[in-house]
Parts: structure tokens; C-alpha cells; sequence
């Protein structure tokens, strides 16, 4: 199986992505609220890439201590806004990587790259509220566009070679459900959950996030917690199934 070296996702924001956006809120009295939260995600990575029908599948099972010597780029940043009971949140996020290594059955020397860009818009309504506690549901649009590429040269009389890239976009709908809780003076938890795809745009994307959360002043919050994302496309030959998990650390600031 080949491995990939160098792909994770750090810096800046929410919730793919948008559940990260707003990640640090603690309870507040104000019917309006806006707030940008820049975050690092020390994610490790497990999944198989295969861009097209009759191209090698590339296998990758790396920790976050492996991915961060081989990063190429991330970016990640989201906001979070609430009007009275209606919430928003929103999130812009890209990552790159590559790795050589072989490729799977006949241990072919090959490359794999992969560039994901993702952007997710929800909207929802605070159903239930009390002086230290809220819970939301939303829902609304994650749109990915990922590009994947596996290189293995020719090996006469064994492996005729292959040099395939692929660029899928797609839109995936989600539903997701967010509560804040109020644990003591100056610190809160977060928890996080969306669903979605079901066959729109990816077979399945999913998310789990966890912080807790410390007001260091009154517009400025540091969190830290745990993070999982997963996507599953499938589309003729071209799959993504990736699955990034690891610690979060970052900050939110309100205006």
C-alpha cells in the first residue's frame, strides 16, 4: 500500500467545515453576536485515493508527527453570527500535499498529490436557550473541490506505467446541531455535530468537534478540544475517502 506524506489540514477555522466557525462562544445576554475564529488542527490522516478508473489507488495512514515535517499549505478560517435565535456560520478551507512511495500489489515506486479546497454556508435556529446552555439546529451547503494525482513510472515487462490526475467538484447538503454549555466562570464547552452528502454530492461527509473553551478577555476566547471530518466520493472511478482526526487549538475573537 502506498503511503502519502505530505497533506493535513491546520490553520484557521470551523467546521467543514463550517461546525468549527464560532467555536469558542461562551453564553451571552446580547441578541447580536459576530465573531472570526483562526484555529491550527493537528490532524492525522487515513483514506484511499483513486482519481480515475484503472489508476492506482493510493493508501494513506499517516499521524499528525508524520504529515508536518512533508506540509505543502493550509488555510482555514470561519465566522459565526447570530441575530436574536437565528444562527449562521461559515467556513473557507484549502490544504495541499504529496508523497512518494509504492504503489499497492506490484510495490511500483510512485507519487500521489492531493489539493482540497472546501467552503460550507449553514443557517439555523436556536431552538432552546438558558442562562448556561443553548442548542441549534442548522442546516445548509458544504461545496468541495478536491484534485488527486498518482505518478508511477513504467516498469518494462511488469507495470506499463501510469500518470493519471483527476478534478471533481461538488456540493454536498447537510444538517448539523450545535450546543454551548456555561461550566464554570470564564470557561464553556462546544460540542459539534453535521451529516450529509447522501448521494447529492458525495456518498457521505460527516463531522464530530469537541473544545472547551476560556474567556481571556470579554471579546476574546482560546480553545482547545478534537476534531474528526470525513468525506466518501464516489463517482465512476474516482474516489476520495478520506477521514482526518486530531487536536484543535485556536482562538475566537467577537466583535
Amino acid at each position: 500500500m502506498m503511503k502519502l506524506r505530505k497533506f493535513t489540514i491546520l490553520t484557521a477555522a470551523a467546521s467543514g467545515v463550517a461546525a468549527l466557525a464560532g467555536m469558542a462562544q461562551a453564553q451571552s445576554n446580547t441578541d447580536r453576536v459576530l465573531q472570526i475564529t483562526p484555529y491550527a488542527w493537528a490532524t492525522g490522516i487515513g483514506g484511499d485515493i483513486t482519481p480515475f478508473t484503472g489508476a492506482p489507488t493510493v493508501s494513506i495512514r499517516k499521524s499528525f508527527s508524520d504529515l508536518i515535517k512533508d506540509l505543502d499549505a493550509a488555510f482555514f478560517i470561519s465566522a459565526y453570527a447570530r441575530y436574536g435565535n437565528l444562527v449562521f456560520m461559515g467556513d473557507i478551507s484549502t490544504s495541499s500535499s504529496s508523497r512518494s512511495g509504492a504503489a499497492p500489489v506490484l510495490g511500483v515506486p510512485a507519487t500521489g498529490k492531493l489539493r482540497q479546497t472546501s467552503a460550507t454556508a449553514l443557517a439555523g435556529y436556536r431552538v432552546g436557550a438558558t442562562e448556561t446552555s443553548t442548542f441549534a439546529i442548522l442546516g445548509g451547503l458544504r461545496h468541495w473541490r478536491v484534485r488527486g494525482a498518482v505518478d508511477a513510472p513504467a516498469i518494462p515487462g511488469v507495470f506499463p506505467g501510469a500518470n493519471a490526475s483527476r478534478s471533481v467538484s461538488f456540493t454536498d447538503p447537510i444538517i448539523a446541531a450545535r450546543a454551548s454549555f456555561q461550566i464554570a466562570p470564564d470557561w464553556s464547552a462546544l460540542l459539534y455535530a453535521d451529516v450529509g452528502g447522501f448521494g447529492v454530492g458525495s456518498k457521505i461527509t460527516a463531522q464530530l468537534l469537541g473544545t472547551v473553551n476560556y474567556q481571556m478577555r470579554e471579546n476574546a476566547f482560546l480553545s482547545v478540544g478534537y476534531r474528526h471530518l470525513h468525506v466518501d466520493y464516489r463517482s465512476g472511478g474516482t474516489r476520495f475517502d478520506m477521514r482526518m482526526s486530531g487536536p484543535i487549538i485556536g482562538a475566537t475573537f467577537r466583535f
